[in-house]
């Protein structure tokens, strides 16, 4: 089902979120969620469950096609993830379903590594880099209570979202 997205200001955007636990139907129904309102915005590379006014540690992404992805695992869901590790910063524009006006300059690491539970309810481990590393820190994020605007690099690296035709 696709769900509406929360929008700043609403107060679950910065609380963290919490662990989902064992999976089981709810998590594959909010799995399947994440992944249909994701799929329903055509410049979403990721939606996580707070977005859809869900505080539980899950998101999904997928960079598939997206011009700037190096690695690319496809559609990823994670439930309760973790980094494991992750490798020098770099600055890129990022923007968000949930500040939709806006985009901004933000460090992130240029790889990770990030450990989860994924609809089977399985440990898998994600390694991934570039643009796809960027997609799954901006997630990790939101479970955090952290929004983009929270990491841009200074003030006056804010800017107006462009509009899409």
């Amino acid at each position: 089902m696709i769900r509406p997205v929360v929008c700043l200001p609403d107060p679950i955007l910065s609380r963290p979120a919490a662990l989902v636990g064992p999976i089981g139907e709810s998590a594959r129904r909010l799995a399947a969620d994440l992944l249909d309102t994701m799929r329903a915005s055509s410049h979403s590379v990721g939606v996580a469950a707070p977005q859809i006014g869900i505080a539980r540690r899950a998101f999904c992404i997928d960079v598939t096609g997206h011009r700037k992805a190096s690695s690319c695992h496809g559609e990823v869901v994670l439930f309760d993830p973790v980094v494991l590790a992750s490798g020098p910063s770099e600055v890129g524009r990022e923007g968000c379903m949930s500040v939709p006006d806006l985009t901004g300059d933000v460090p992130r690491a240029t790889s990770i590594v990030v450990r989860g539970t994924d609809v089977e309810g399985d440990l898998v481990t994600v390694e991934a880099d570039g643009f796809e590393a960027r997609a799954l820190q901006h997630e990790l994020d939101h479970l955090d209570g952290l929004l983009f605007l929270d990491r841009i690099v200074a003030d006056d690296r804010v800017f107006r979202r462009r509009v899409y035709r």
